[in-house]
């Protein structure tokens, strides 16, 4: 019997913390450090040549671990656009 409203109410949210903790795991060191930074950087998310500058990697090796998040669904493109080293638009992506 639940005690809702008095008492705040969950649906099993260690559960779920779990469950993304586990995926994390899965993903190599550049997609983990990768997602671990678009997550910190929050709804202002961050382009790839942000991305790579701030893990002190190469855009190169950087700019394929963003397509593969995507493609597990772990960001997306926030429908923004900044300037990148070449003064071209460049996505900005953020955490699910």
């Amino acid at each position: 019997m639940s005690n809702y409203p008095t008492v705040p109410g969950h649906r099993n949210v260690n559960a779920l913390i779990a469950a993304a903790t586990y995926h994390v795991l899965q993903l190599g060191r550049p997609k983990r450090l990768a997602l671990l930074a678009i997550c910190k950087a929050g709804w202002l998310g961050l382009t790839a040549g942000e991305l790579a500058s701030r893990l002190g990697m190469d855009r190169y090796t950087i700019q394929p671990r963003t397509s593969e998040l995507r493609m597990k669904r772990l960001i997306r493109d926030s429908g923004q656009h900044r300037a990148n080293a070449t003064g071209k638009k460049a996505i900005v992506w953020v955490a699910v």
